[in-house]
């Protein structure tokens, strides 16, 4: 089983325990705000996201962690690599990205989370390219990818959705961690 500590959390495999805490993250309109079209999801498409995910893992040898805190266990949502197969016109690529929920904005847990997904995909997987993808007006998260080290390299927009899109990229080899 993939796990990695950071001083605050424990990035890990999902379990069955996960499923109703990520359906409370993806269910809140502010979380969800800037994924895809904006919509909620509920019990049943987290399920499946979750599934998803852990396929990934199984086909790629890596994929999204769910993220906990070490002091107290409780789930805070994810971060991680993913293929995105939801924007061709960048594969072949691997994506970092996270989702964290509301409680827990602002406290560096996607900065930190992030930062030992990309160390994991330097050290662990030796992949040499990272590229993140946020909605252009999503400050937040572009904040998150310039403090992993990654700059644009171009807008874009979302083919099923048309919201416009900013590709973020670092190269691993320049990576100093």
């Amino acid at each position: 089983m993939t796990e990695i500590r950071t001083p605050r959390l424990l990035l890990r495999r999902w379990t069955d325990d996960d499923l109703v805490p990520m359906a409370e993250i993806n269910a809140d309109p502010e979380v969800m705000r800037w994924i895809g079209d904006g919509s909620v999801r509920d019990l049943e498409q987290t399920a499946e996201d979750i599934e998803r995910w852990e396929e990934e893992w199984d086909e790629e040898g890596f994929g999204l962690f769910a993220v906990e805190l070490l002091g107290s266990g409780e789930l805070i949502g994810f971060a991680g690599l993913s293929v995105p197969d939801f924007l061709p016109e960048v594969l072949p690529a691997v994506e970092i990205g996270w989702r964290i929920g509301r409680p827990f904005w602002g406290q560096g847990y996607a900065s930190e989370a992030a930062h030992a997904a990309l160390e994991f995909a330097l050290q662990d997987r030796g992949l040499d390219r990272i590229v993140s993808i946020a909605h252009i007006s999503n400050t937040a998260s572009e904040n998150v990818m310039r403090k992993l080290g990654m700059v644009p390299e171009r807008d874009t927009n979302h083919p099923v959705f048309g919201v416009p899109l900013r590709v973020h990229a670092i190269d691993l080899s320049e990576y100093a961690g």
